[in-house]
């Protein structure tokens, strides 16, 4: 049901509907009358266009995109974890225990060879098998890992471009 409401939901967007979401993405912090002036309406038709997409879940959320670099975290890290077991509770519990460390900045439940895939900022080697040693392996129940070091952030977007 997710499915056909998100469907539908994009089928009902409008240019002016996608023009305030680009705008968005470019800067959050667009007052409502720089948001009108921009997409061509006026205040009240943008503001019930935005109150609309916002309860519709088209925006999730406002947030400040920080520069993990700049604070002191410059490697990213993505981590391929397969457990020993698959059982539902197992599943959960291992997401729940991930979410909660601090290095860890986006974790996907996937298909496929592996069950985790899980991307860190650290300060670097020293911090990262630290990581690794007092928390992640921790959490018990992982059969294998693999670590993937990045090189360079080629594109960093948070969402689908509008």
């Amino acid at each position: 049901m997710a499915a056909r409401k998100v469907n539908r939901i994009e089928r009902d967007l409008d240019e002016h509907d996608r023009l305030i979401l680009r705008a968005l993405q470019q800067d959050a912090r667009l007052t409502l009358s720089q948001i009108a002036e921009r997409v061509g309406l006026s205040q009240t038709p943008c503001w019930n266009r935005l109150k609309r997409l916002e309860s519709a879940g088209v925006i999730d959320r406002y947030v400040a995109v920080l520069c993990n670099e700049k604070l002191g975290y410059p490697e990213t890290i993505i981590i391929e974890v397969t457990l020993d077991r698959h059982e539902e509770d197992i599943l959960e519990k291992f997401g729940d225990a991930v979410r909660k460390l601090p290095e860890v900045i986006e974790v996907y439940l996937t298909a496929g060879g592996y069950d985790y895939l899980i991307k860190v900022a650290v300060a670097g080697t020293a911090h990262f098998e630290q990581f690794l040693r007092e928390k992640l392996y921790r959490i018990g129940g992982i059969r294998q890992t693999r670590s993937i070091f990045t090189l360079r952030c080629l594109k960093r977007q948070p969402s689908i471009q509008m």
